[in-house]
């Protein structure tokens, strides 16, 4: 599913010309290799183009289309007309070597083979260079020498003649497509892509751009050790693709990397989307809707509100309607040694997956600080709550980050480990001699709405009214989080400018196991109360005695669940968030 979806994307972008036809890819190059007729070089010309990254301007390499480039993880395998220059010179920054000797051998006897019957200028230029050029001499040529440090810091040279770059004639572009199609000894079989006999791929093409993975490039189809080949199939034999499948899903997928518009990071996946009609504006309406920002929260409401009436999606950030009945797809890969992993892959109506994105924001709305003017809690923000604040990198745990994203697209239960990663982070921070500069905030009381809301039924069908205080609410857990909060705002009142609270020390037992702790709360707020003035205490304990009635008459409960504990949460958030209004208010 996953390789015929991107071959669809790939033969939908080449209609728009937007990626290379068979036999041939984008690849960046550095430099130029400007050949006399004899073969000699005339000049060494830069490709690189001036390019502003943040407040610095660096050189970037151009990208051109060129010769489809082999898979190289070790031994020699030369490219034609286009790679470094170990190949090209048979030279590297040292200078010559038995290996760089080695890579110009190859590099020579593959453009004298494919270039042997072509007679034209360029065809004769690139093979009298061959025949001529000496590796053991470069440091002799001036023309090389001047530019050693650049020709030979990695980058791929090409070949030009007369002002025109090698691969643009058109005599050897033919004759090379013809080669790269037509592969001697090549395997014949099934497509499991296509389902067409067809010459299978020995070795697909890396794909790049993954994090985490070697930045040469993984693959996402292949095999290492016998235990994993079947009927004496070695290599990608074992899962036969064709080489037009193999080229057109590989060459989509690349595509998709390189746009890092288009590319969000999870934890340690990577995330790439795309539309069946490669529509950019599916792909910009997604990436809004799944990461609201402050200047597009109004556009996505806007969407939903159209979504939720039937209306056809038109708005400012796209040029047309929006088809919300095609197929839409979402891919989260992550590095695994020299290959890719599949965290998850899925497949809908663009429409459903917007639904599912609004549905899943309904569940997380909760009544917010004044200074937090975003509506809409993106997939990215919401698992930055499950990261420690105080780490160096900050990334959320690596299996809740692709489970989470996948259940907010599909629609489905949330995973149990984001609760759970939630529930850790503010226990951890509440124990941490630091803990006071945390709080429980927005979105972890978000996660936990939702989570309860998604996965159990203990609110008992009053999930509308839990966005903000619910007084008429008396579920044991959620009034015990309104009293713990209210007993922390009477110390703070009598305490002003106090910089821990019974917040620091008591809100983990308190909320696991209330019957302990809460007895001797209410003995620390005796203390406490004597440092208020008259009204304050009546208006406290007034509020104490409210909350104090519902409750059991056998008192506090023994202990609290975990889905419990989430409701004390809740509750204690809520109250918190109503007292500082007020404060706002006055």
């Amino acid at each position: 599913m996953i390789l015929q979806s991107l071959v669809q994307y790939y033969e939908r972008l080449a209609e728009q010309g937007k990626v290379a036809r068979p036999g041939w890819c984008s690849a960046k190059v550095s430099y130029a290799l400007d050949l006399r007729i004899d073969g000699s070089v005339r000049r060494v010309l830069p490709l690189k183009t001036e390019v502003e990254r943040g407040k610095k301007t660096v050189l970037i390499p151009d990208v051109k289309q060129v010769p489809a480039m082999v898979s190289r993880s070790s031994g020699v395998s030369a490219n034609f007309l286009c790679d470094n220059s170990k190949y090209i010179l048979g030279i590297d920054k040292d200078g010559m070597n038995e290996h760089t000797r080695e890579c110009f051998k190859a590099a020579c006897e593959k453009h004298t083979e494919i270039l042997g019957d072509i007679k034209n200028e360029t065809a004769e230029a690139i093979k009298a260079f061959f025949q001529h050029w000496n590796p053991e001499q470069a440091k002799e040529n001036p023309v090389i020498l001047e530019h050693w440090g650049e020709v030979t810091d990695g980058g791929n040279l090409l070949f030009m003649v007369k002002g025109k770059f090698a691969q643009e004639d058109e005599e050897i572009a033919k004759k090379w497509e013809t080669c790269s199609l037509n592969m001697e000894g090549a395997v014949t079989g099934t497509c499991l892509v296509t389902g067409e006999k067809a010459e299978i791929s020995r070795i697909h093409t890396p794909i790049k751009g993954v994090a985490g993975a070697q930045s040469s490039g993984a693959a996402l189809v292949s095999f290492n050790a016998p235990a994993f080949e079947s009927y004496g199939k070695e290599q990608s034999y074992n899962a036969p693709v064709g080489n037009y499948a193999m080229f057109a899903y590989t060459t989509a997928l690349n595509y998709l990397l390189s746009n890092k518009d288009y590319v969000k990071t999870l934890g340690d996946t990577t995330v790439v989307f795309w539309a069946e009609d490669a529509s950019v504006e599916c792909q910009n309406l997604f990436l809004a809707a799944s990461e609201p920002t402050k200047d597009n929260q109004e556009l996505v409401g806007g969407v939903f509100q159209n979504l939720q009436k039937g209306w056809a999606v038109d708005v400012e950030a796209v040029e047309k309607n929006v088809n919300l009945e095609q197929k839409f797809y979402i891919l989260g890969l992550s590095p695994n040694a020299a290959r890719l992993a599949v965290r998850f892959f899925y497949a809908d109506q663009f429409g459903e997956i917007l639904r599912h994105l609004k549905e899943h924001y309904d569940r997380m709305e909760i009544v917010r600080p004044a200074k937090d003017e975003l509506k809409y809690l993106g997939v990215w923000r919401v698992l930055q709550e499950t990261a420690n604040k105080k780490s160096r990198d900050k990334k959320p745990q690596e299996d809740v980050a692709g489970r989470t994203f996948e259940a907010i697209l599909s629609g489905g239960r949330y995973p149990e480990s984001l609760y759970s990663a939630v529930m850790r982070r503010i226990r951890a921070e509440q124990d941490d001699s630091d803990a006071h500069i945390y709080k429980i905030t927005r979105g972890r009381a978000a996660i936990m709405k939702a989570y309860l809301i998604r996965n159990t039924n203990i609110f008992n069908g009053k999930e509308e009214t839990m966005v903000s205080l619910d007084e008429t609410c008396n579920d044991i857990p959620y009034v015990l989080g309104r009293e713990f909060a209210v007993l922390e705002a009477i110390q703070e009142d009598a305490n002003p400018g106090i910089n821990s609270t019974i917040k620091d020390r008591y809100f983990n037992s308190a909320c696991a196991t209330p019957a302990i702790i809460f007895p001797t709360l209410l003995r620390l707020k005796n203390s406490h109360t004597r440092k208020l003035s008259k009204g304050q205490e009546i208006y406290y304990e007034k509020q104490l005695a409210d909350l104090q009635g519902r409750l059991p008459a056998k008192g506090y409960p023994k202990r609290l669940s975990s889905q419990e504990q989430g409701q004390f949460i809740i509750g204690y958030y809520h109250q918190t968030q109503k007292r500082y209004e007020k404060k706002e208010d006055q």
